[in-house]
């Protein structure tokens, strides 16, 4: 299992808006570069992408939670 992990300090996002899907659900699927939330930080938005691919992911971090640097996101078995 490899955990994705928050490359900075904000506020993570798992939709690009409130009344948009999140990026990606529970239990999906994930492909190397896929985008799988974002950090807010001082109203810049910066895409979190996999680096790795998986068949199972399973969220740690909460929608609209704040986070730290290098905090878990998200566990991709």
């Amino acid at each position: 299992m490899v955990q994705i992990l928050s490359p900075l300090p904000g506020t993570f996002y798992r939709s690009s808006a409130p009344d948009q899907p999140p990026f990606k659900a529970d239990g999906a699927a994930v492909a190397v570069g896929d985008v799988i939330g974002l950090v807010e930080v001082m109203k810049s938005f910066h895409e979190v992408r996999s680096e790795v691919a998986g068949d199972n992911i399973r969220f740690l971090a909460d929608n609209e939670e704040p986070v730290m640097a290098g905090a878990p996101l998200a566990d991709l078995g």
